[in-house]
């Protein structure tokens, strides 16, 4: 035995040096790890896709306080880990049009990915109750214009009680204290904060076009307040057609200098929705700061008893009663059913959208990717309130082809914030994968991703939609809706009017 270790002893002295390096640079890599950055949240190893950048790669997400912290080649220490191996990362999807700003419609929203919704179009009547009623209660960021049909309804006394008006606001012109007073509206809701103005426009007909460029230069006089205009006319027919309504919203909006957003271009052009693409085209060529939107859908969804079914709608839309869908029972309507639900008032889907006219918006350079959602909170609506952002990713990149992954992010992501960050300079850090933007994060399979949601059953989430966070807050986990977690935040304009001097 002796002999043994007597053998043994020079073999280990010479493997002594090694050893001790060994054990030392052990000890040297545990000293790293425990130097090594943790964050509250790591988002491990998926495909990280930032539109702004052109980041296409596999990488850690890191976040602290809300924020993106890190963006990591190497492993990150986290204190919650969401495993994203084979999903993309992108930016949190931001819905510019969203009417259903209430708990029901937030719930299936932020399971379509969305961490932002936004009512732009026809805005809110009263924007420090809208923010008032939301701070510390939503799961996704909300935000709102200040309402041109709202100033319409309480300056005309108009008896709606919805978001439109059915009465003389829809109607008639406003005599001159009438169109003072709307104007006075429209300037209180930007000084405390609106993101625009919503301009209803076929839901307003009465509305003159002087009243019209009054407005846009109330908008003007505030830093970079887009209009969110839809269209006074849709389609072809003369000579109201959806061409003479963009050429007064051009007109308009360069006369004052504002900003202007054009709606669901394809459901306001149908037929026509590729010269309106051009004359978009085109005014941005000239320097006109014009942007539009669309979803993907071939049917609409409004209210029944609104102006927008008066006396020759299905001349305009080319279509009849059959090609109007009651949602509460799924029927098709007749002349008389058509009357009866008029008298009664609610949503009903419009089939009328021509399907190479949802092509030509949702694949142009051009357009943003909004909902135009409406659930109503008793369960109600249109599928595009749960499934539009799925939808584009399952159907128009991954089924179709017709629009690249990284294309498609950027028309839910960065066009959205980019619209907006010169209004509400916070926007500048969402829409984006970088250090220091907000953790509004959606992670996503891109093999399965789809919407679920139909005409008969709006109440189905999204499929494929695995993880979102809203300012780094998991709200979304393995699919599924955490319940009584609210991180969502106002996205508002800086408020240039103490309330209290009112």
């Amino acid at each position: 035995m002796r002999r043994n270790l007597e053998g043994r002893a020079p073999r280990l002295a010479h493997r002594l040096p090694a050893l001790l390096a060994l054990v030392a640079s052990t000890l040297v890599a545990a000293c790293g790890a425990s130097q090594q950055p943790v964050y509250d949240v790591v988002i491990a190893g998926g495909r990280v896709m930032d539109p702004e950048s052109g980041l296409d790669a596999v990488r850690d997400v890191g976040i602290r306080g809300g924020k993106i912290a890190a963006l990591g080649e190497r492993p990150l220490l986290g204190k919650t880990r969401l495993d994203a191996k084979g999903l993309v990362v992108a930016p949190g999807f931001i819905d510019m049009h969203e009417h259903g700003q209430h708990p029901l419609a937030y719930s299936y929203q932020v399971r379509d990915g969305v961490t932002t919704s936004l009512e732009l179009e026809i805005g809110v009547p009263d924007v420090d109750a809208f923010y008032a009623e939301r701070e510390g209660k939503t799961v996704v960021n909300f935000g709102a214009t200040v309402s041109h049909p709202g100033a319409r309804i309480a300056a005309m006394h108009d008896p709606s009680t919805t978001l439109l008006p059915t009465g003389d606001a829809a109607r008639r012109n406003a005599t001159p204290a009438e169109e003072a007073e709307i104007l006075r509206r429209i300037e209180h809701g930007l000084e405390r904060g609106a993101l625009g103005v919503g301009l209803g426009l076929q839901y307003t007909p009465g509305a003159s076009r002087e009243e019209i460029l009054e407005v846009f230069r109330t908008a003007a006089k505030h830093p970079g307040a887009p209009v969110f205009v839809h269209l006074r006319y849709m389609g072809l027919e003369e000579p109201t057609n959806a061409l003479t309504a963009l050429q007064e919203m051009l007109g308009d909006a360069q006369v004052s200098g504002a900003p202007l957003h054009v709606v669901h271009i394809h459901s306001s052009g149908l037929k026509a929705t590729p010269i309106l693409l051009g004359m978009v085209a085109g005014a941005r060529e000239h320097g006109l700061d014009v942007t539009t939107e669309a979803y993907p859908y071939d049917a609409g969804e409004t209210l029944i008893e609104s102006a927008l079914f008066d006396d020759g709608w299905q001349t305009v839309l080319g279509i009849t009663y059959g090609d109007l869908e009651w949602p509460k029972t799924n029927e098709r309507l007749t002349a008389e059913s058509f009357a009866r639900y008029r008298k009664e008032g609610g949503e009903v889907i419009l089939h009328f959208i021509p399907a190479d006219a949802v092509e030509a918006a949702i694949t142009s350079p051009l357009t943003a990717i909004a909902s135009d959602g409406g659930l109503e909170p008793v369960g109600t609506g249109h599928p595009r309130a749960t499934g539009t952002f799925a939808r584009v990713l399952g159907r128009f990149v991954r089924e179709r082809k017709a629009l690249d992954l990284m294309t498609a992010l950027r028309k839910m992501t960065l066009l959205p914030a980019q619209r907006l960050e010169k209004r509400d300079p916070a926007m500048r850090d969402k829409g984006r994968i970088r250090v220091g933007a907000d953790a509004d994060v959606t992670v996503f399979d891109p093999a399965t991703v789809e919407d679920r949601s139909t005409y008969g059953h709006p109440l189905e989430a999204s499929a494929g939609i695995r993880f979102v966070l809203v300012n780094g807050v998991p709200v979304v986990i393995d699919g599924k809706l955490r319940d009584g977690v609210f991180p969502g935040k106002p996205v508002r304009a800086p408020v240039e009017r103490p309330k209290a001097t009112e």
